[in-house]
């Protein structure tokens, strides 16, 4: 008897949870799925800009300007149509002969202790500006040897010869001795090149 009772309630309540109406299935929310999609989207983007080099940018050469017109005071080159390059003219500038640059006291020349001598040697005006009032040579290395330049007596023009001369006193100890020698501008600016005596005292 319990034992139809209990089969036929078990029945019972197979019948209700068979009958019981199915949950429905939740409503998507089409919002939040649009965001998603974006940020995956983004998270995309991001990650092949990181695994992605962009190439360094190339090399270029900065192209040569021509100089300022007026008169250069420098050697910068200047360039000139076709690619040529012309070095413009200093103001002040000399160039000598190494033939004929010792007009007397060659290399190596004797001397006696304390023996006086002139030095004179022969230059070019090689600039653009006329050598003048205050231009004259300095000592630029060695022994001074007591020089004293000789002044100037007029003006050189470019491209002219001149020659110029210091007044030396060799020493009151043997040995060979060296002084160089640069001319300068009325400023005390010294040119570029140099020039010297070698003397020997015995």
């Amino acid at each position: 008897m319990k034992t139809r009772m209990l089969l036929s309630s078990m029945a019972g309540l197979l019948l209700l949870i068979s009958c019981a109406p199915t949950p429905a299935a939740p409503t998507p929310n089409i919002a939040l799925i649009q965001t998603s999609a974006a940020q995956t989207v983004v998270a995309n983007f991001t990650l092949t800009a990181a695994v992605t080099s962009t190439p360094l940018p190339t090399e270029t050469e900065t192209p040569t300007l021509p100089a300022v017109s007026g008169t250069p005071d420098t050697a910068t080159p200047t360039l000139l149509p076709g690619g040529v390059t012309a070095t413009p003219i200093l103001c002040d500038a000399l160039i000598f002969d190494v033939t004929t640059i010792d007009v007397n006291v060659p290399d190596n020349s004797e001397m006696q202790l304390g023996q006086e001598f002139v030095k004179t040697w022969r230059v070019r005006n090689n600039g653009s500006c006329t050598w003048g009032a205050g231009y004259g040579l300095v000592f630029s290395y060695g022994d001074r040897l007591a020089g004293v330049a000789q002044p100037f007596t007029g003006a050189v023009a470019p491209q002219q010869e001149v020659d110029v001369s210091v007044n030396f006193t060799a020493p009151t100890k043997a040995g060979q001795y060296v002084s160089g020698w640069q001319m300068a501008n009325a400023n005390g600016t010294p040119f570029p090149r140099v020039f010297y005596v070698k003397i020997v005292v015995k």
